[in-house]
């Protein structure tokens, strides 16, 4: 696992992974399942992996941080950088930074709180959490409303984030100005699409934002960078085409419930064994898993397709 620091550049070489967690029916973390997800990952080319939304680290114990934290470093690549997440709880996350102490993970993700949250009160508690860790942190906007742009350029010139992760979901992708007003402000070299692959066109060409998360890589990551490194060379309509690929997918994902289905896709395409999703969450409906299902194997088939 990567130690160093996280280089802006790293951010557009690799699509960042949001894989679901493996639990066994036990309700554990399984160390074996959670490998064969990143074994996977790594080999169709992701570098990076960062544990938050998909892998339901919200509802995570601080009683199995520690083992869930030994497991991510046992299973990824010497050369594998791999972010794992805290919160939202302003007090669970800084226990989780005790923890993360003995560990050497280069940044965090600090989950986003929405009701109980203000803009002020979320850059003092970055703060505190990066003065007890003693690493940046990733800053996940995902809410209209959740920081002031002003407030994430002093933590950004104060040393504080390591990246931000952009996930305000818009009708219209192309017309943000709260993004537009970030990136004049901060720069595009540390701001990443966090929606997946549809809006990563648009806000990586539009926008100037460094690169793209997602879950759908899970199933497909050589075909999901493929279709990073097209918008790297400008060649959009091929990341258009590879986009299209993974549309229908993500539909069931916005319509059912983005973290439910991509935990079911993993298992349903073989790639893992994800057990039992974490309460407060549930299962997906036998109707719906064989929707996933023929919608993850036209995904899979698509990859193998010359």
């Amino acid at each position: 696992m990567q130690t160093t620091p996280v280089l802006p550049s790293q951010l557009s070489e690799s699509v960042i992974a949001v894989p679901p967690l493996a639990r066994a029916v036990s309700g554990a973390i399984d160390q074996a399942e959670n490998a064969k997800i990143i074994r996977y990952l790594e080999r169709g080319g992701v570098s990076t992996l960062l544990y938050g939304g998909n892998a339901l680290l919200y509802h995570v114990a601080l009683s199995e941080y520690a083992g869930l934290l030994k497991t991510l470093v046992e299973a990824a690549a010497s050369d594998t950088l791999v972010i794992p997440s805290v919160g939202p709880a302003y007090g669970m996350m800084m226990d989780q930074a005790e923890v993360l102490r003995d560990f050497d993970f280069p940044t965090s993700m600090i989950l986003p709180q929405r009701e109980v949250c203000t803009s002020a009160g979320l850059a003092i508690a970055v703060r505190r959490f990066v003065d007890r860790t003693g690493r940046p942190a990733v800053l996940y906007i995902k809410h209209s409303g959740f920081v002031e742009v002003e407030d994430v350029a002093r933590m950004m010139e104060d040393g504080l984030l390591s990246w931000i992760k952009y996930a305000i979901v818009r009708e219209n992708t192309s017309e943000d100005d709260y993004l537009r007003q970030l990136i004049d402000r901060v720069g595009g070299e540390r701001v990443v699409s966090g929606i997946g692959e549809q809006p990563a066109i648009v806000h990586m060409r539009d926008f100037g934002a460094a690169g793209f998360t997602s879950g759908c890589v899970c199933i497909a990551p050589a075909l999901s960078m493929q279709m990073l490194a097209a918008v790297r060379r400008a060649d959009l309509g091929e990341a258009e085409r590879i986009r299209s690929i993974f549309r229908p997918l993500e539909n069931l994902r916005n319509e059912i419930n983005p973290v439910r289905v991509l935990h079911a896709a993993v298992s349903l395409a073989g790639i893992a064994e994800t057990g039992p999703i974490s309460p407060l969450m549930s299962e997906v409906g036998a109707a719906e898993a064989d929707r996933i299902s023929a919608a993850t194997q036209d995904l899979l088939q698509a990859c193998s397709s010359p």
